[in-house]
């Protein structure tokens, strides 16, 4: 069975200026990677190697009735705000993105007590990172317009509240020039009201992914990752949250993880093939036997442009996943329509 090393906590992911590659259990105290010594084969200023750092932060949250995916993104060129809400038994989608160019803020570099705000008319998005407390917790308020209601929602992230374990882990685009990655998943308590409606999220049944990101992502960005989470057959909360992107020695070291009552196991690196198309059914399996699942997309988004240089093609599917999961306890979890999102992105700036 796949297993790699869970390293023992340190303050960040640099020594002496130099990125390491690992995958440990407890969140760094702080991530800088404008600290790295020449990350480029020629010298660079400051500015173009901020602009080179790509960040974001998101969360996916679902109970039987709903389905809410929202996240901040700094692309350093411009940011995006994105909310999506899916209504499982109307089929009702609400989707909000807004660009923000050249804006002011930056995403945090740690999450023991931390926050970042994004404001502009009709529109208020806050994150603050609580790990001191065990709580990520996010702020949403959208006006309405002719096309569509008012959106508000307050949610808890409770990472304390079944001992989970994070993964966090360093991977290499090159020798340095890494990917930083923080994954949680927990209960979600809060509210949430649109269109009249005012919804309680019960911690007992919703359930929620975090991630948080940072990497010098080459100039052609190309990734597929793929999360879902549910309860089994024997009544356990489970997740898991698998990609497959151009970092380097990827058996090593990888961002696959999934979850059973709060415990972590790693999985293997996976292959992710569309062999119809990115709208048709997706196969997601590694050469261990710990991963064999097929996302079938139900409810489709694409977003694109192209501007000059740059160009970006971003597929956000929403749809079933069925098949097998095998955790480090060598169970075999029976995946059979679980509601997830399914992501392609193509991105080139």
């Amino acid at each position: 069975m796949y297993q790699r090393e869970v390293l023992d906590p340190r303050s960040g992911p640099l020594e002496n200026g130099i990125p390491s590659a690992g995958t440990w259990s407890k969140a760094f105290e702080a991530v800088d990677f404008l600290s790295i010594r020449r990350p480029f084969a020629w010298p660079t200023p400051k500015w173009m190697r901020n602009i080179r750092i790509k960040e974001w932060q998101s969360f996916v949250v679902q109970d039987d009735n709903f389905f809410l995916e929202t996240a901040l993104v700094n692309l350093k060129y411009f940011r995006t705000a994105l909310v999506s809400l899916y209504d499982k038994k109307t089929k009702e989608h609400l989707k909000f993105r807004k660009y923000l160019p050249l804006g002011s803020w930056h995403m945090p570099t740690e999450l023991y007590n931390s926050s970042v705000t994004s404001r502009s008319y009709g529109f208020f998005f806050r994150i603050h990172d609580w790990l001191d407390a065990g709580l990520i917790k996010v702020d949403l308020d959208i006006e309405a317009t002719k096309k569509r209601p008012s959106f508000t929602a307050h949610l808890e992230y409770d990472l304390d509240e079944h001992k989970t374990t994070s993964m966090v882990t360093n991977l290499l685009f090159a020798e340095r020039r890494p990917l930083y990655i923080f994954k949680g998943f927990s209960s979600v308590r809060g509210n949430m009201v649109f269109g009249g409606r005012n919804v309680f999220l019960d911690p007992s049944q919703a359930k929620g992914m975090f991630t948080d990101y940072k990497g010098f992502y080459p100039y052609r960005m190309i990734s597929t990752w793929c999360t879902a989470f549910g309860v089994d057959s024997a009544h356990r909360s489970f997740g898991f949250n698998i990609a497959e992107n151009q970092t380097k020695e990827s058996y090593k070291n990888n961002e696959n993880v999934m979850w059973t009552n709060g415990k972590m196991t790693l999985l293997p690196p996976v292959r992710i093939t569309m062999p119809n198309g990115v709208e048709s059914d997706w196969v997601i399996q590694d050469l261990e036997g710990m991963v064999d699942l097929t996302f079938t997309p139900m409810e489709k988004n694409k977003q694109a442009f192209g501007i000059i240089l740059a160009r970006a093609n971003h597929h956000s599917m929403l749809g079933y996943f069925n098949g097998v999961l095998v955790n480090s306890d060598e169970e075999h979890l029976q995946v059979r329509n679980l509601w997830g999102l399914g992501e392609d992105i193509y991105l080139r700036i």
